[in-house]
């Protein structure tokens, strides 16, 4: 009698184990990041330099991550679309933005915005940058950027420069270097680089602050001259170009520059992992030189490193955006 007692309490003991197996089961452990496809966005054209940025680094990732990276081109006013689409997705690394300029410079240019590039994103890693150089047409009798200077100094209001917008990089860059060299130059905006470049080669500006891989050829051809470009050090691509600091002008730095940002509250972990992945890619010698053959000066780093980076430029450039008053078209 007591056996079978004791059979019947074991089985009971083992059916309550059971049991209590089924009603508690393991917390179930998140599946490791990634396990879908990522997306890239784009706030701007295809076919452009952020575009084809944005796609050599997303191959890279995607081939190191073992998961599909896509890029998804979102343009239209100015790059906010396609960065308040990011600001507003969900904080979980799937949905990435390849910045730019825009980031730091339209806090200040749209003060009506429903985001805040400081606070609503999260620095994943820069990849790289290129200066803006300042050109000329050949037959223009600035040889240096001293006697460009020297020019609108003897003439003021005479000389005109062209950009592709009302607050475009090439527009801040010029309204930088009045106010560094102190002089007295004209704007003309235009819709785009192309009309402004070919505007140029006519003669009809005196010159202009842009990327130089939108120039190269017509520098090549010899149909327009490099007087100095706008780093801190001289640019791989023209290595015989001086800086405008070099040249004379003291604080003028100005370039296009890239980088990786998440929607803010993305995990620590995942931004970490995003950036060792990205550091990882740009080290890799021919993604670097993919990138260097478009000119790009790449600068692997930490997620911090691009934080203080994007908290300098918007300093900058939004003092200077103030102090010439500049609005967008």
């Amino acid at each position: 009698m007591s056996s079978h007692r004791s059979r019947y309490m074991t089985l009971c003991w083992l059916l309550a184990c059971a049991m209590t197996t089924v009603a508690f089961p393991a917390t179930a452990q998140p599946p490791a990041y990634p396990d879908r496809t990522i997306k890239i966005i784009v706030p701007y054209a295809a076919g452009g330099a952020v575009d084809i940025v944005a796609r050599i680094v997303g191959q890279a990732l995607a081939e190191q991550l073992k998961q599909p990276v896509i890029v998804d081109n979102r343009p239209g006013a100015s790059a906010n679309i396609g960065m308040e689409l990011v600001a507003k997705s969900a904080p979980d690394g799937y949905t990435l933005l390849m910045a730019s300029n825009g980031l730091t410079t339209n806090m200040a240019l749209f003060p009506t915005l429903s985001f805040d590039g400081r606070r609503d994103f999260a620095p994943v890693a820069r990849v790289g940058y290129a200066p803006l150089v300042i050109v000329v047409p050949a037959a223009s009798p600035a040889k240096s950027l001293k006697d460009l200077i020297a020019m609108a100094k003897a003439k003021p209001g005479d000389l005109s420069y062209g950009s592709a917008g009302n607050g475009s990089s090439g527009h801040l860059a010029g309204e930088m270097l009045k106010s560094s060299a102190g002089i007295d130059v004209l704007h003309v905006p235009y819709k785009g680089g192309a009309p402004a470049i070919t505007d140029l080669l006519g003669e009809r500006l005196s010159f202009m602050p842009i990327n130089p891989l939108e120039v190269m050829p017509h520098v090549q051809a010899g149909k327009l001259r490099v007087l100095a470009a706008g780093s801190d050090k001289r640019f791989l691509l023209m290595p015989d170009v001086p800086t405008a600091i070099e040249a004379g002008v003291a604080g003028f730095e100005a370039s296009v520059w890239w980088g990786l940002v998440a929607p803010a509250k993305t995990p620590p972990d995942i931004v970490a992992r995003l950036n060792a992945e990205t550091n990882k890619a740009l080290h890799d010698p021919a993604i670097a030189k993919k990138l260097a053959d478009l000119g790009v000066v790449t600068t692997p780093g930490s997620s911090a490193d691009f934080a203080t980076f994007i908290a300098k430029q918007t300093e900058v450039w939004s003092a200077v955006i103030k102090k010439a008053g500049i609005r967008p078209d």
